[in-house]
């Protein structure tokens, strides 16, 4: 049994995801840039956005060495430093024209990957500039299409628990990245101590605090 969308959903839920995420950061004031990232806190605004920028340039530059590692992200966060976020705004829709080419070529699951961590990233920049939207998204169908598969291979039925236990696709996202804390989770009905298991060995950290986005 699969949790995945099909390719041609996560095509669009990514097409979606770049309009959404060029008019978010078209909104957010320069003097937002040097936020901290609360849920990345290694990162600035301008940081975090740089990886969402840097994901397809990578891809289309064929940058896959060491992809997912801290180093990785790093060299893109470099490689946009001083940028104004409207520059950044700018750099991400300069990559469509290519990308949106060899996108329906990315195989699955490594393309709902992709967009799990997309989206993921999406709203860790809601939540540090305090513009939360945009939670029924097809990107949020995807990325958690690729969480409940990550956890079926662990704890096969466990699942579908999760998507008949009543909480929203939205905080089961969430819940499964690392964005929610043991206490949030078991007021959502959910076994916090278990997910935060499952998510051991992975680079999803569940917080010690409460997240509101």
């Amino acid at each position: 049994m699969t949790f995945l969308q099909s390719d041609s959903e996560v095509v669009q839920a990514y097409l979606e995801f770049r309009t959404r995420v060029v008019g978010l950061i078209r909104e957010i004031p320069e003097s937002q840039a040097s936020l901290s990232v609360p849920l990345c806190p290694d990162w600035e605004v301008s940081g975090l956005i740089s990886h969402i920028v840097g994901v397809p340039e990578d891809i289309l530059a064929g940058r896959m060495e060491g992809v997912t590692t801290d180093a990785w992200t790093q060299a893109q966060v470099d490689r946009h430093e001083g940028e104004s976020l409207s520059q950044l705004a700018d750099a991400l829709l300069a990559t469509a024209t290519e990308f949106d080419v060899l996108l329906p070529h990315i195989p699955s699951p490594t393309n709902s990957q992709m967009m799990m961590d997309a989206v993921t990233h999406e709203h860790d920049l809601r939540h540090a500039v305090g513009r939360a939207d945009a939670q029924d998204s097809l990107a949020v169908t995807v990325a958690l299409g690729w969480l409940l598969n990550m956890v079926e291979g662990k704890v096969p039925g466990r699942a579908q628990e999760l998507v008949d236990s009543g909480v929203s696709r939205f905080e089961l996202m969430r819940s499964l990245t690392g964005r929610r804390s043991v206490e949030q989770m078991k007021q959502l009905g959910l076994d916090g101590e278990q997910i935060k298991l499952l998510l051991q060995g992975t680079p999803l950290r569940v917080p010690t605090t409460a997240i509101e986005i």
